[in-house]
Protein backbone atom coordinates (compact mmCIF):
# COMPACT_ATOMS: atom_id res chain seq x y z
CA UNK A 1 0.00 0.00 0.00
CA UNK A 2 2.83 2.45 0.82
CA UNK A 3 4.39 1.90 -2.59
CA UNK A 4 1.08 2.53 -4.35
CA UNK A 5 0.41 5.68 -2.39
CA UNK A 6 3.85 7.11 -3.11
CA UNK A 7 3.11 6.87 -6.84
CA UNK A 8 0.46 9.59 -6.46
CA UNK A 9 1.47 13.21 -6.30
CA UNK A 10 2.50 14.15 -2.78
CA UNK A 11 0.57 17.41 -3.06
CA UNK A 12 -2.67 15.51 -2.49
CA UNK A 13 -4.04 15.36 1.03
CA UNK A 14 -3.54 11.77 2.42
CA UNK A 15 -7.24 10.90 2.70
CA UNK A 16 -7.86 12.06 -0.84
CA UNK A 17 -4.96 9.90 -2.04
CA UNK A 18 -6.62 6.93 -0.34
CA UNK A 19 -9.94 7.73 -2.00
CA UNK A 20 -8.34 7.97 -5.44
CA UNK A 21 -6.48 4.70 -4.89
CA UNK A 22 -9.71 2.98 -3.81
CA UNK A 23 -11.56 4.28 -6.88
CA UNK A 24 -8.68 3.27 -9.14
CA UNK A 25 -8.63 -0.30 -7.80
CA UNK A 26 -12.41 -0.74 -7.68
CA UNK A 27 -13.46 1.07 -10.84
CA UNK A 28 -16.06 3.02 -8.88
CA UNK A 29 -17.58 3.16 -5.40
CA UNK A 30 -20.36 4.94 -3.55
CA UNK A 31 -19.69 7.32 -0.67
CA UNK A 32 -21.04 4.68 1.69
CA UNK A 33 -18.66 2.03 0.37
CA UNK A 34 -15.73 4.42 0.66
CA UNK A 35 -16.82 5.31 4.19
CA UNK A 36 -16.82 1.65 5.21
CA UNK A 37 -13.52 0.88 3.48
CA UNK A 38 -11.63 3.84 4.94
CA UNK A 39 -13.29 3.86 8.36
CA UNK A 40 -14.63 7.41 8.06
CA UNK A 41 -18.03 8.99 8.37
CA UNK A 42 -20.05 9.33 5.18
CA UNK A 43 -20.18 13.09 5.72
CA UNK A 44 -16.37 13.28 5.91
CA UNK A 45 -16.01 11.20 2.75
CA UNK A 46 -18.49 13.43 0.90
CA UNK A 47 -16.51 16.54 1.83
CA UNK A 48 -13.38 15.03 0.29
CA UNK A 49 -15.32 13.86 -2.77
CA UNK A 50 -16.71 17.36 -3.24
CA UNK A 51 -13.15 18.75 -3.25
CA UNK A 52 -11.91 16.05 -5.64
CA UNK A 53 -14.85 16.73 -7.96
CA UNK A 54 -14.11 20.46 -7.88
CA UNK A 55 -10.50 19.73 -8.81
CA UNK A 56 -11.58 17.63 -11.77
CA UNK A 57 -10.30 14.33 -10.34
CA UNK A 58 -13.58 12.60 -9.54
CA UNK A 59 -16.91 12.38 -11.35
CA UNK A 60 -20.13 10.64 -10.39
CA UNK A 61 -23.14 9.02 -11.97
CA UNK A 62 -26.40 7.85 -10.43
CA UNK A 63 -27.10 4.13 -10.45
CA UNK A 64 -30.12 2.20 -9.29
CA UNK A 65 -29.07 -0.58 -6.92
CA UNK A 66 -32.15 -2.47 -5.87
CA UNK A 67 -35.09 -0.57 -4.42
CA UNK A 68 -35.08 2.93 -3.02
CA UNK A 69 -33.24 6.05 -4.05
CA UNK A 70 -30.49 5.77 -6.68
CA UNK A 71 -26.89 5.70 -5.44
CA UNK A 72 -24.13 7.98 -6.66
CA UNK A 73 -21.19 5.99 -8.00
CA UNK A 74 -17.91 7.92 -7.91
CA UNK A 75 -15.20 7.24 -10.48
CA UNK A 76 -11.87 8.74 -11.56
CA UNK A 77 -11.83 11.29 -14.36
CA UNK A 78 -9.31 10.97 -17.23
CA UNK A 79 -7.39 13.79 -15.56
CA UNK A 80 -7.02 11.74 -12.39
CA UNK A 81 -5.61 8.83 -14.38
CA UNK A 82 -2.60 11.03 -15.12
CA UNK A 83 -1.70 10.96 -11.42
CA UNK A 84 -0.79 7.29 -11.70
CA UNK A 85 2.58 6.30 -13.17
CA UNK A 86 2.76 5.39 -16.84
CA UNK A 87 5.68 3.55 -18.42
CA UNK A 88 5.00 4.12 -22.09
CA UNK A 89 8.53 5.43 -22.59
CA UNK A 90 9.97 2.11 -21.36
CA UNK A 91 7.96 0.16 -23.92
CA UNK A 92 8.78 2.68 -26.65
CA UNK A 93 12.50 2.48 -25.88
CA UNK A 94 12.37 -1.30 -25.95
CA UNK A 95 10.53 -1.46 -29.26
CA UNK A 96 12.76 1.15 -30.90
CA UNK A 97 15.79 -0.81 -29.70
CA UNK A 98 14.80 -3.70 -31.95
CA UNK A 99 15.20 -1.53 -35.08
CA UNK A 100 18.33 -0.85 -37.08
CA UNK A 101 19.51 2.67 -37.99
CA UNK A 102 17.72 2.75 -41.34
CA UNK A 103 14.42 1.62 -39.81
CA UNK A 104 14.75 4.20 -37.03
CA UNK A 105 15.41 6.93 -39.57
CA UNK A 106 12.31 5.98 -41.54
CA UNK A 107 10.10 5.99 -38.42
CA UNK A 108 11.26 9.41 -37.26
CA UNK A 109 10.97 10.75 -40.80
CA UNK A 110 7.35 9.58 -41.04
CA UNK A 111 6.60 11.28 -37.70
CA UNK A 112 8.29 14.43 -38.93
CA UNK A 113 6.34 14.53 -42.19
CA UNK A 114 3.02 14.02 -40.39
CA UNK A 115 3.73 16.93 -38.02
CA UNK A 116 4.78 19.13 -40.94
CA UNK A 117 1.51 18.39 -42.76
CA UNK A 118 -0.50 19.25 -39.67
CA UNK A 119 1.56 22.38 -39.06
CA UNK A 120 1.22 23.67 -42.62
CA UNK A 121 -2.55 23.36 -42.40
CA UNK A 122 -2.65 25.24 -39.08
CA UNK A 123 -0.24 27.99 -40.15
CA UNK A 124 -1.76 28.62 -43.57
CA UNK A 125 -2.51 32.30 -44.20
CA UNK A 126 -0.78 33.60 -41.05
CA UNK A 127 1.99 36.17 -40.86
CA UNK A 128 5.29 35.26 -39.20
CA UNK A 129 4.36 36.42 -35.71
CA UNK A 130 1.07 34.56 -35.87
CA UNK A 131 2.87 31.48 -37.18
CA UNK A 132 5.28 31.51 -34.25
CA UNK A 133 2.41 31.80 -31.79
CA UNK A 134 0.41 29.01 -33.43
CA UNK A 135 3.48 26.78 -33.72
CA UNK A 136 4.18 27.24 -30.01
CA UNK A 137 0.54 26.38 -29.31
CA UNK A 138 0.86 23.23 -31.43
CA UNK A 139 4.00 22.14 -29.55
CA UNK A 140 2.34 22.93 -26.22
CA UNK A 141 -0.55 20.62 -27.17
CA UNK A 142 2.05 17.88 -27.75
CA UNK A 143 3.26 18.23 -24.17
CA UNK A 144 6.32 20.45 -24.64
CA UNK A 145 5.12 23.28 -22.34
CA UNK A 146 5.92 25.72 -25.14
CA UNK A 147 5.92 29.52 -25.10
CA UNK A 148 6.44 32.05 -27.88
CA UNK A 149 8.35 35.30 -27.36
CA UNK A 150 9.12 38.29 -29.58
CA UNK A 151 12.26 40.26 -28.64
CA UNK A 152 12.32 42.75 -31.54
CA UNK A 153 10.46 43.28 -34.84
CA UNK A 154 12.42 40.54 -36.63
CA UNK A 155 13.38 38.14 -33.83
CA UNK A 156 11.21 35.58 -32.10
CA UNK A 157 11.84 32.67 -29.75
CA UNK A 158 10.06 29.43 -29.07
CA UNK A 159 10.91 28.01 -25.64
CA UNK A 160 10.17 24.38 -24.76
CA UNK A 161 10.23 23.90 -20.99
CA UNK A 162 9.35 20.19 -21.10
CA UNK A 163 10.60 17.44 -23.37
CA UNK A 164 7.67 15.19 -24.24
CA UNK A 165 10.15 12.58 -25.51
CA UNK A 166 12.81 13.04 -22.82
CA UNK A 167 13.38 9.37 -21.96
CA UNK A 168 13.37 8.33 -25.62
CA UNK A 169 15.58 11.24 -26.72
CA UNK A 170 18.24 10.23 -24.18
CA UNK A 171 18.82 7.06 -26.18
CA UNK A 172 17.68 8.05 -29.66
CA UNK A 173 18.91 11.54 -30.49
CA UNK A 174 17.05 11.35 -33.81
CA UNK A 175 13.99 12.36 -31.80
CA UNK A 176 15.62 15.67 -30.83
CA UNK A 177 16.21 16.93 -34.35
CA UNK A 178 12.53 16.78 -35.22
CA UNK A 179 11.59 20.01 -33.38
CA UNK A 180 14.35 22.01 -35.08
CA UNK A 181 13.40 20.56 -38.47
CA UNK A 182 9.71 21.26 -37.83
CA UNK A 183 10.27 24.93 -36.98
CA UNK A 184 12.67 25.48 -39.90
CA UNK A 185 10.31 23.83 -42.38
CA UNK A 186 7.22 25.71 -41.22
CA UNK A 187 9.03 29.07 -41.07
CA UNK A 188 10.94 29.18 -44.39
CA UNK A 189 11.11 32.99 -44.19
CA UNK A 190 13.40 32.81 -41.12
CA UNK A 191 16.73 31.46 -39.92
CA UNK A 192 16.19 29.14 -36.96
CA UNK A 193 18.90 28.21 -34.45
CA UNK A 194 18.66 26.19 -31.24
CA UNK A 195 20.30 28.26 -28.50
CA UNK A 196 19.48 26.14 -25.45
CA UNK A 197 19.22 22.36 -25.25
CA UNK A 198 17.84 20.27 -22.38
CA UNK A 199 20.03 17.32 -23.31
CA UNK A 200 23.02 19.53 -22.52
CA UNK A 201 21.65 20.36 -19.09
CA UNK A 202 19.81 23.58 -19.97
CA UNK A 203 16.45 24.36 -18.40
CA UNK A 204 14.75 24.50 -21.80
CA UNK A 205 15.15 23.94 -25.50
CA UNK A 206 15.01 27.43 -26.99
CA UNK A 207 14.93 28.29 -30.68
CA UNK A 208 15.83 31.73 -32.02
CA UNK A 209 13.82 32.68 -35.11
CA UNK A 210 15.33 35.52 -37.16
CA UNK A 211 13.17 36.81 -40.00
CA UNK A 212 15.24 37.41 -43.13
Amino acid sequence: MATQQSSLTLQLQPTRRKILLALKKSGGMTAGELSELLGMTAMGIRRHLTTLERDGLVMFDSQQRGFGRPSYLFELTPQAENLFPKTYHILANELLGYLDEDELARIFERRSQRRIRVGRARLSGLDTGEKVTELARMLDEEGYLAEAEQTNPTTYYIHLFNCALYEIAHRFRQACGSELELIRTLLPEADVQREHYMMNGDASCSYRISVR
